[in-house]
């Protein structure tokens, strides 16, 4: 069957993808609680014959799905997202993401007989802020796939090239309190090296590449004024699109934490809350997608963005080839985690954006498939790129 026949195989089951991505976006559930999704996805899923694994590891709404052909084939990895955001609903567009991406894997898992190949469908819970991927990945998943595709709503049709590498960290400084006023030489003030850390970053900023981004905030200041505070803590977040370097700057952080607790006479504890690398860009990879994206005159397209904010994919496109297809459904100003993204989610241009992916990640496995040679030369690229990322950088 050519690949302009898969593609138009969509089409016959376009009616009950729509509904259940409808029904995703009317039953919007948060990070670790996505049962309904879960449920939907993996149903359908299992009625068309794959083989589903139904929670993975300490995740219970997590899922894999596979189907095999043949042996010896290249193992197609489709990850989807279905949490949503508290107080918004489906702001991000990952109610499109499930229907689609099984639409893609049930197609040419019913009209690929040429050539071996296996399909591993991952659902992969609790994208929005509590990275689902992280555990995953330390829990074993994704070993078992060559390259990693998905697809998102958005303003535009178009991949990624970067994202933010991301290191969120909370820090707490022990002190010994006192009365302020009537015995302050006997107080060891923990907000005091909180302070002095916000200004080491403060510092710090003169001294780093100019895409390294850094935030922090009060989460306890330690109480009220008339008393030495003996308990501070503070929230960082530290970014740079090269995850060796954030390495590096992490570890000047740490090294201002500790000269603020000298200075004080304080003590503290350094938490990783959250480790997010960046993207591994594949260009061959993101060419192909766009051009399936061409072929099925999918609206909206642009160039690769050459810049994003942080993502758990980008941990996984750190380990193995992948890429994520956006597709437009919005107005190309919109921003997601917006209204605007709400509003378009059951609207025509939003049921389009889930077809027309699906039938791009089909022309793109296809391709996959029927051209072997394709997926070599992809990983060579990714380990190239992987390598050039992590060469030392002079601070």
């Amino acid at each position: 069957m050519t690949k302009e026949n898969v593609i138009k195989k969509i089409d016959e089951i376009k009616p009950e993808i729509l509904h259940m991505a409808d029904y995703i976006f009317d039953n919007p559930e948060l990070a670790f609680n996505e049962y309904k999704a879960f449920d939907k996805l993996t149903d359908y899923l299992e009625r068309n014959g794959f083989s589903v694994e139904r929670g993975l590891g300490s995740l219970k709404t997590a899922f894999r799905a596979v189907y095999e052909y043949g042996t010896g084939g290249p193992s197609i990895g489709l990850l989807c997202e279905y949490d949503a955001l508290e107080g918004l609903g489906h702001g991000c567009a990952h109610h499109m993401q499930g229907p689609s991406i099984v639409a893609c894997a049930v197609t040419i898992k019913e009209n690929m007989k040429n050539k071996p190949f296996k399909l591993v469908v991952y659902g992969t819970p609790a994208e929005e802020g509590c990275g689902g991927k992280l555990i995953m990945l330390e829990e074993g998943c994704f070993k078992d796939i060559d390259v990693a595709l998905m697809m998102h709503g958005g303003p535009a049709t178009q991949t990624d090239i970067k994202s933010l590498a991301s290191t969120s960290l909370k820090v707490t400084f022990y002190g010994k309190s006192s009365h302020a006023a009537l015995k302050p030489e006997a107080g060891r003030s923990a907000l005091d090296a909180l302070l002095l850390t916000f200004q080491g970053v403060e510092f710090l900023r003169e001294h780093v590449l100019e895409d390294t981004r850094m935030h922090y905030t009060v989460l306890n200041a330690g109480g009220p004024c008339n008393v030495v505070p003996s308990e501070s803590v503070g929230s960082f977040s530290l970014r740079s699109y090269n995850s060796f370097y954030l390495r590096n700057v992490v570890e000047r952080f740490e090294k201002i934490v500790m000269g603020a607790a000298m200075m004080t006479e304080t003590t503290y504890n350094i938490e990783v809350v959250k480790s997010l690398h960046s993207k591994i860009p594949v260009y061959k990879l993101n060419d192909l997608l766009m051009k399936n994206a061409e072929l099925v005159d999918a609206p909206g397209r642009k160039p690769a963005r050459e810049k994003t904010g942080s993502t758990d994919f980008g941990n996984v496109m750190y380990k193995l080839p992948g890429s994520c297809i956006r597709v437009a459904f919005v107005d190309e100003n919109a921003s997601s985690h917006s209204m605007e993204f709400v509003e378009n989610g059951k609207s025509e241009s939003g049921h389009n954006a889930i077809i027309t992916a699906a039938k791009i990640l089909s022309g793109t496995v296809y391709d996959l498939i029927e051209n072997p040679e394709l997926l070599i030369d992809i990983k060579k690229e990714f380990d190239s790129r992987k390598k050039e990322m992590n060469k030392s950088y002079s601070i």
